[in-house]
C-alpha cells in the first residue's frame, strides 16, 4: 500500500510541478532555469529534467541568452505560443462563433455558422461538428497540432459532464456536447456557460488579468455573469452561479421567457432595447430611427438604436444610458454580494460603450453602500465579440497550465 501510494503522490507532484513550471515560463517568460527554480523552491535538477521533457515536448522553446550575472550567460525559456492550437466555440442565440487560437490567445483564425430557427439537439450538434471540421480540414491550419476544443454554451451547463442542461433560448435540455464530440474528434472537450468562459478569456488575455476576483457579465440577447474568485471560476452548488440576468430588478416589469417578471435581462438585454424602442418610436417619439428602418419598427433592433445614438440622436441616446442605469443596478447586486476588484461587461450589448459606462456609473455612483464599493474598477471587454470563443479555449489551456 505505501509504495502505491508513494508513487501515485510522486506522479502527481510531478504533474503539479510541471504545470507550476509551464505557467511560470507563460508568465513571466523569456526565464532562466535559476529563475525558475528560485521562485518555485524546486531544486535545480528538478526544474532542469522538467524543462527538458517540456522542450522534448515542443511546448517550450531555448532563445536568447540572458544578462549574465559573472560567468557563462543563461538560456532563457518561453512557451513555444504557434507550436499548438486550441478550438474555441461560443454558442450565442443566433450564430456559432468558431476561434483557433495560439498559447497565447493570438487569434489565428475565426469562422461563424447561423443558427436555425427551433433547432433540436441534433442541429446543434450538427453545426459544431461542421465548424470543426471547417477550422480542422479547411487546410490552413495542421489538425495535429491541436490540443483540443472548449465550448461555451449559453444557459445552465454541466462543466464536469460537459453537458448543456438548460439552453433558454432554444428552450433544449441535456445536450451531451462532449460526448459527442470527444467520440467524433478524438481530442480533450471542455463545455462551460458563455459567461464564465468569456471571464475567463479576459482574465488570461484581457482585462481582468491582474484581477483574481472579478466578475465577467455577458451582455447580448440573455445576461449572464462568471464570478472569478482568488483565481477560479465560481460555479455554485448546482452550477447556477452567475444568472444575474434572472436577478427581479422590477416587480411589475415585463415578463421574462423564465416565467419570472421584471428580471434584469428584460430590461437591459439587447431584444428589451429593441422592444422598448418600438414601444416609445410607436408613440411618437422623434427618432432618426423612423428613417433609418423606413417607418419598418420590426427592423428595430440593438445595433439600429446604437447606431442612431452615434449619430447624435437624443432619444436613442437616452435609452441606452437608461439601459446602463438598469445594468448598474445589477451590477451593484453583485458589488455588494461579492466584491470584486473588477466588473468586466462585454457581449453584444456592451458595444454601446460609453452610452452604457454614462448610465452604470451614475447608478454606482448613487447606491453603492460606501465609497469604496462605488469605485470598483467597470471596464468594457478587451476580447470583444471574440471573448467567450477565446475563453472556451483557455478551458483547454487551463489542463495544460493550470493544476
Amino acid at each position: 500500500m505505501t509504495t502505491k501510494y508513494t508513487r501515485g503522490s510522486f506522479q502527481l507532484m510531478k504533474s503539479m510541478n510541471r504545470s507550476i513550471i509551464l505557467n511560470m515560463i507563460r508568465e513571466e517568460g523569456p526565464i532562466s532555469r535559476a529563475e525558475i527554480a528560485k521562485q518555485t523552491r524546486l531544486t535545480p535538477p528538478t526544474v532542469s529534467n522538467i524543462v527538458k521533457e517540456l522542450i522534448n515536448t515542443q511546448f517550450v522553446i531555448e532563445t536568447t541568452q540572458g544578462m549574465s550575472k559573472g560567468g557563462r550567460k543563461p538560456t532563457l525559456l518561453e512557451i513555444n505560443a504557434d507550436q499548438f492550437y486550441t478550438l474555441g466555440i461560443d454558442v450565442g442565440t443566433f450564430h456559432m462563433k468558431f476561434v483557433v487560437t495560439n498559447l497565447f490567445g493570438d487569434l489565428k483564425d475565426v469562422t461563424s455558422l447561423p443558427i436555425g430557427n427551433y433547432p433540436g439537439n441534433e442541429d446543434i450538434l450538427s453545426i459544431m461538428k461542421q465548424g470543426i471540421q471547417d477550422l480542422l480540414y479547411s487546410g490552413k491550419n495542421d489538425p495535429d497540432k491541436f490540443l483540443g476544443i472548449g465550448v461555451g454554451m449559453h444557459g445552465i451547463v454541466d462543466p464536469e459532464e460537459g453537458i448543456s442542461l438548460f439552453a433558454p433560448s432554444f428552450q433544449l435540455r441535456n445536450i451531451p456536447i462532449k460526448e459527442e464530440l470527444e467520440k467524433d474528434f478524438n481530442m480533450i472537450v471542455k463545455v462551460e456557460n458563455d459567461a464564465r468562459t468569456m471571464t475567463l478569456g479576459e482574465y488570461w488575455f484581457g482585462n481582468g488579468n491582474d484581477a483574481d476576483n472579478m466578475v465577467g457579465v455577458n451582455v447580448g440577447n440573455g445576461i449572464g455573469a462568471g464570478m472569478m474568485i482568488k483565481g477560479r471560476l465560481f460555479h455554485g452548488e448546482n452550477s447556477i452561479a452567475g444568472e444575474i440576468g434572472h436577478v427581479t430588478i422590477d416587480l411589475s416589469g415585463p415578463k421574462c421567457t423564465c416565467g419570472n417578471y421584471g428580471c434584469l435581462q428584460t430590461l437591459a438585454a439587447g431584444p428589451a432595447i429593441a422592444e422598448r424602442a418600438r414601444k416609445e418610436l410607436k408613440t411618437g417619439k422623434p427618432s432618426i430611427i423612423h428613417e433609418l428602418v423606413d417607418g419598418d419598427f420590426e427592423k428595430v433592433d440593438g445595433q439600429v438604436v446604437y447606431q442612431a445614438a452615434c449619430e447624435g440622436d437624443e432619444f436613442s441616446i437616452d435609452l441606452l444610458n437608461q439601459t446602463g442605469r438598469y445594468l448598474g443596478i445589477g451590477l451593484t447586486n453583485l458589488i455588494h454580494t461579492i466584491n470584486p476588484k473588477r466588473i468586466i461587461v462585454g457581449g453584444g450589448v456592451s458595444n454601446a460603450g460609453d452610452f452604457l459606462m454614462k448610465g452604470i456609473e451614475e447608478t454606482i455612483q448613487s447606491r453603492g453602500l460606501t465609497d469604496k464599493a462605488k469605485e470598483t474598477s467597470i471596464v468594457l471587454s478587451k476580447l470583444g465579440e471574440h471573448a467567450s470563443a477565446i475563453g472556451a479555449c483557455v478551458l483547454v489551456l487551463e489542463e495544460f497550465f493550470v493544476r
